[in-house]
């Protein structure tokens, strides 16, 4: 149907063209002496609009002969262009599949081109060309940073750092942020915690509270030994949703087990417990560490006792969700307090009662006969002692239960069973 159409109406335009060629609506006449020429008018318009476009095409047909050397500069600017982006994709590929030497040749390559298309200043295409070069740049630092070559990764990443004028502002902004965070993930790739804490100080305050920029300085803070820096970022990234609530949870712990390790004395370490936070100072685990690192450093055993009073109310609960290490090392730790104090006849009740709860408890019954020691109760501490000694789990809870009975045993003047206590001890 579509070409039936196209026919009638080139049918209708040549009839048209031959109606209007057939009306004579005048004579042109040409004088040349001695001649005279007679032509038609619809042959001269005729002849006019084929001289024109004669005309035209001749000089469309100059300009473009002129233009050759303009089109064969942008064909070959072309070339380049396409050259480099192919080599900036390659050296990408390459560096993402591990060929890293590849990546590097790839990359200075295609730096060479785009160095040629930087020559020609007049191109509107500047500032791309300039942004390619930081990349490729930042590429060959990558790869070369992973084939060892130090020297070759700072001259790329200085060059990176090298914007020319014209570069758009945020483009100079955001090539300079990933340029320094690369440069902090190298440094602590090469141990080197006080470079990374440079390359990080570099960045704006908007850049340092990215995700990205928190877990580097996590690592340049733990990698320093900077362990209380390193709490505040962990806590930022457990807020922001970086770890999963398992990992964040046993990442607080470690950091702030290491903060408490850190003090030398008493006064300091009550300063590093000020500055946990509530839901850190409730975890059993930091609880106990600090308790027995006060008594360690000869603090006073009644803060030590406050801070493991929560811990302490879990193990009695019904409901006890602490591990057998966790409780063996409350009741470790319960006892080497309760033995600097003088005898508390409170906490003597509150042990005999959580016993009396939980009889099955070998560790609750190992505190319950140390505390009867300390309170002078001789018969009764060496009666529980002696029936959870030999089954007690832990060996430093079963060495110091012997040591208890031999000391029971010197003190009744039983040389025969001292020495026993002490040789089961010693096996220990």
């Amino acid at each position: 149907m579509r070409w039936s159409l196209w026919l009638l109406a080139l049918f209708g335009v040549a009839v048209a063209t031959a109606l209007g060629l057939s009306l004579q609506w005048g004579t042109v006449t040409v004088f040349i002496a001695p001649y005279r020429v007679d032509l038609s008018l619809n042959l001269v318009i005729l002849g006019l609009l084929l001289g024109f476009l004669l005309c035209y095409g001749a000089v469309r047909g100059v300009l473009g002969f002129m233009e050759l050397p303009a089109q064969a500069r942008r064909w070959r600017f072309q070339q380049r262009e396409r050259t480099a982006q192919q080599g900036l994709l390659n050296a990408m590929v390459m560096w993402m599949a591990g060929r890293f030497l590849r990546s590097r040749k790839a990359a200075l390559q295609s730096l060479g081109q785009v160095e040629q298309l930087l020559l020609h200043g007049d191109s509107p295409h500047q500032p791309a060309w300039r942004l390619m070069r930081s990349l490729l740049h930042l590429l060959a630092a990558e790869s070369a940073h992973a084939l060892r070559d130090k020297a070759a990764r700072d001259a790329h990443f200085l060059q990176a750092l090298d914007h020319a004028p014209g570069t758009r502002i945020e483009q100079r902004l955001e090539l300079r942020d990933a340029a320094y965070l690369n440069a902090t993930r190298w440094a602590l790739h090469d141990r080197d915690s006080q470079q990374a804490q440079q390359f990080l100080s570099q960045l704006p305050l908007g850049v340092s509270r990215r995700t990205v920029a928190l877990r580097l300085r996590l690592k340049a803070d733990r990698l320093g030994q900077q362990h209380l820096p390193a709490l505040d970022t962990a806590r930022l990234l457990a807020k922001h949703g970086a770890f999963s609530a398992s990992a964040a949870r046993s990442l607080l712990r470690g950091l702030a087990i290491a903060c408490l390790d850190e003090c030398h004395d008493s006064s300091q370490l009550q300063s590093s417990w000020a500055l946990l936070q509530p839901d850190e100072q409730a975890m059993s685990d930091i609880a106990l560490h600090a308790a027995q690192r006060l008594l360690v450093l000869r603090g006073d055993p009644q803060l030590a006792l406050k801070w493991m009073t929560p811990v302490w109310q879990q193990l009695t609960n019904a409901d006890d969700t602490l591990a057998v290490s966790q409780r063996q090392k409350l009741v470790q730790v319960l006892s080497d307090a309760l033995h600097v104090l003088e005898p508390d006849s409170e906490w003597l009740s509150r042990i005999e009662q959580a016993r009396l709860i939980n009889p099955r408890s070998l560790e609750l019954q190992y505190l319950s006969g140390m505390v009867c020691l300390r309170h002078g109760l001789w018969g009764k501490a060496q009666q529980m002692l002696e029936q959870v000694a030999p089954r007690l789990a832990s060996a430093l809870l079963q060495r110091q239960a012997w040591r208890a009975l031999a000391e029971l045993a010197e003190n009744k003047g039983d040389a025969a069973q001292a020495l026993a206590c002490w040789k089961l001890s010693a096996k220990v």
